[in-house]
């Protein structure tokens, strides 16, 4: 098990080495309180785009399915008629210049792996734009018109004003030792929960008092070489799988692939990584499903059984019905009752 995956682990289930760390916990807390209280002053560079911005993000380190609700936010605008652009950091993007407008063809190594998918998917027009900088919403707005822009996370990037704050949270895991970094998995102090406008909680079976709930729910297999679509029988139940996945929380994946009757050969792998046909050249010879994120990197060398499961995110229908309201208010002149 690497570093980062003990660590996460002693975030998630405890520790008492942890303790050694509250020091440097204090200072990072004191750091992020600081920067909030500048932002909310008014002082510095605070950038207010001409359209709605909403930020969907998390206070928590690790996957808590924010690409797959950020993919239901678009479809769901765009069946409003609403023309929506995103911005994203990019994470592992490397552009030969900022801000870049990401686009289906480029590779993954170019676009960053979430980009791209959100790209392929949705077709909406999206920057990367590490600073999330006014230079790069600019680009964005200049690019087609727009009604809304969504930020791909951001919630912590303070130079950026925000119409909407969205947390997600991994409702298995929650908020571990409720701890800020490096004590715990906390970007920001659990207060700030108080101020965002919603909660979402990803794999809770019911809204709770604090939040709504979402489900990731798979949809089909899809084959990385030849993009043809299998329905979830396509495997019959107790098949063997090299399951692989490079997200925040694999073991999520995991236990999908084992909720669909199948029996997953885990591998691992770190959030954003890179691959090679080396690297996922396992032993016995099985199927490979892996997620649609990693499969935007791994098409162009992909064998004939290599799948991605496509997931859609479920959203509750309280949380439609917020999301909606939210919409109208936002956007009164373009979302007539």
């Amino acid at each position: 098990m690497a570093m980062s995956d003990r660590l996460l682990a002693a975030w998630y289930q405890g520790h008492p080495a942890l303790k050694l760390l509250q020091p440097l916990e204090w200072l990072y807390r004191r750091v992020v309180t600081s920067k909030r209280k500048r932002f909310l002053a008014g002082e510095g560079e605070i950038y207010q785009p001409p359209v709605p911005l909403i930020v969907v993000g998390n206070i928590t380190v690790g996957g808590t399915g924010k690409t797959p609700l950020i993919l239901w936010m678009i479809e769901h605008c765009q069946r409003s008629g609403l023309r929506v652009g995103v911005v994203s950091r990019g994470y592992g993007a490397k552009p030969p210049q900022l801000p870049w407008r990401v686009a289906a063809d480029q590779g993954a190594d170019t676009a960053g792996d979430e980009p791209l998918l959100i790209v392929q998917r949705t077709g909406v027009p999206l920057m990367i734009d590490p600073d999330r900088s006014q230079r790069g919403h600019e680009a964005l707005l200049e690019s087609e018109p727009l009604d809304l822009i969504l930020s791909d996370d951001g919630m912590q990037h303070y130079r950026l004003a925000r119409d909407l704050e969205l947390v997600l949270i991994d409702a298995a895991r929650g908020l571990g030792n409720r701890r800020c970094l490096p004590a715990g998995p906390l970007r920001e102090p659990v207060e700030r929960l108080e101020s965002v406008d919603a909660v979402l909680y990803n794999g809770a079976a019911d809204d709770r008092h604090d939040g709504f709930a979402f489900q990731l729910q798979p949809t089909a297999l899809v084959n990385l070489r030849s993009g043809e679509r299998r329905s979830l029988d396509h495997f019959p139940a107790g098949q063997s799988v090299h399951a692989v996945a490079g997200i925040g929380n694999p073991q999520r994946f995991f236990n999908t692939l084992e909720a669909l009757d199948w029996q997953p050969v885990p591998h691992a792998f770190a959030d954003h990584a890179e691959y090679s046909v080396q690297a996922l050249n396992f032993t016995p010879s099985l199927p490979l499903v892996m997620t649609e994120k990693d499969a935007v990197k791994c098409r162009a060398f992909a064998a004939a059984d290599w799948w991605y499961l496509a997931v859609d995110a479920v959203p509750s229908p309280a949380f439609v019905a917020w999301f909606d309201t939210q919409l109208m208010r936002l956007l009164p002149d373009r979302l007539l009752p």
